[in-house]
């Protein structure tokens, strides 16, 4: 117990230095396990603890359409609780969670649209990391699913779901997603008839196929040795079933709009909501600095983006007005979103139109170009200003296959971009007339 004790008091002194300088662009170790696993590791000695996240392409993409919602429902349930095993006795949920507690450190599920992730966190005094190595091997091969349990969980999340459909702003984001994606599993979101084909079965089944050693993707930061990651990683996959896996079924490409779509929805609301967008591309796609920039100056960079300029500050249409892109191993969308007083919706669309069409035709002016340059230059830092942030990109160049040394030429790769880049990486993504445009609570036309 006095282990225990000393053990959550320098773990929460070592979260609250999570906001200390981590060292950047640190090599990074690559390599893959006899299992299949593959291993990508930064080595930080700024605070005793390691962070791990565990992926496999296991997303809401790999949904059956009839079973939306089935990976984020096998994440949830993961947590729940954990069988019997050789020598060990099975746990229910809050036998479970006690043990965490007790440990002082964390792991958990979730799903995104690509894959599911399982995040480590703990110190790494020896005895302490093994403890919590072999917990969370349990959670991974030995979930227990019960069925009362996904009952319960199951009510709540459609209970919730019934909730979110009285916000306006996810049913606009629904009907956004809905057209811009139609007939693409990006399109797909969990609702009560989709839970409820849902089955414990299901979810055992789903489990068993994608939650692989061979299909995991490992990213580790943190104060170990390589020799000691090794043996972390191969005691985190050791209870699951081992050997080659069969290829997962091919998905299909997310389709450019062939026209433009527009969703009008009728919505009692103080402000009207409005979208516009499309597909966008692919995170590996060489466009990618180009675009990373050109949508700063766009509508990335808050007030002074050139949307917030035409928008807001020249028109007073609104308060704010953002755009962004979404890539993932598919093609993400891009959206422009902002809301506005019901009676200047379809003015604000027009305007939000104009500017979009202008920019992809003639790109960033010198100064924009300069200005936002400087800004993701100079705020590179704060992208690896801990383990958790640093974390965060050694698995996007694990999940993404980036190069090795993509955090080290980082900033060079901005500061090569040009106007001419941009304009015509804009000019190949973005076609201003094929967009879904979303204005859900306007107020309708006077007679």
């Amino acid at each position: 117990m006095r282990t225990i004790v000393l053990a959550r008091g320098l773990l929460a002194a070592c979260l609250s230095l999570a906001c200390l300088p981590a060292l950047a662009a640190l090599p990074i170790q690559h390599w893959t396990q006899p299992s299949g696993a593959k291993v990508w590791f930064v080595e930080s000695r700024v605070l005793p603890m390691v962070d791990v996240q565990v992926d496999f392409d296991a997303g809401s993409r790999r949904d059956p359409p009839a079973q939306a919602g089935l990976a984020s429902a096998a994440a949830l349930m993961s947590g729940k609780g954990v069988k019997a095993g050789p020598g060990r006795a099975p746990l229910d949920e809050n036998q479970w969670s006690e043990a965490w507690a007790d440990l002082g450190a964390s792991f958990g599920a979730d799903a995104g649209r690509d894959g599911m992730s399982f995040g480590l966190r703990t110190l790494t005094e020896p005895a302490l990391l093994r403890r919590a190595t072999a917990l969370a091997a349990r959670q991974l091969a030995e979930p227990a699913f019960p069925d009362p349990v996904w009952q319960r969980e199951r009510e709540r999340w459609i209970a919730s779901l019934r909730e979110a459909d009285t916000r306006p702003g996810t049913l606009a984001a629904r009907a956004f997603r809905e057209a811009t994606f139609a007939g693409h599993p990006y399109g797909l979101e969990a609702r009560a008839p989709t839970l409820g084909a849902i089955g414990v079965a299901d979810l055992q089944r789903f489990w068993a196929g994608h939650i692989r050693p061979c299909r995991a993707k490992v990213s580790v930061v943190g104060a170990l040795d390589r020799a000691q990651v090794d043996a972390l990683v191969t005691g985190l996959l050791a209870g699951l079933p081992q050997g080659a896996c069969p290829a997962l079924p091919p998905l299909p490409e997310v389709q450019a709009l062939a026209a433009p779509a527009t969703r009008e929805i009728p919505f009692q609301s103080a402000q009207a909501h409005v979208l516009l967008g499309q597909p966008g591309f692919r995170r590996n796609d060489p466009d990618f600095f180009a675009l990373l920039v050109g949508n700063h100056i766009l509508g990335g960079s808050g007030l002074v983006s050139r949307l917030s300029q035409e928008v807001r500050e020249k028109r007073g249409l609104t308060y704010g007005v953002y755009s962004f892109f979404s890539p993932g191993l598919q093609a993400g969308a891009f959206q422009v979103g902002l809301q506005t007083r019901p009676d200047q919706a379809a003015q604000a669309l027009q305007v939000t139109r104009d500017v979009l069409e202008r920019y992809v035709a003639e790109g960033p002016t010198d100064a924009e170009l300069q200005a936002a340059k400087d800004n993701l230059i100079g705020g590179f830092p704060l992208r690896l200003d801990s383990n958790r942030k640093l974390l965060d990109n050694v698995a996007a160049i694990a999940w993404h296959d980036l190069p090795l040394d993509y955090l080290d030429t980082w900033t060079s790769q901005v500061a090569r971009v040009t106007a001419r880049d941009v304009r015509e990486a804009m000019a190949r993504k973005l076609q201003p007339a094929r967009m879904v445009s979303v204005v859900l609570g306007a107020a309708p036309p006077r007679p």
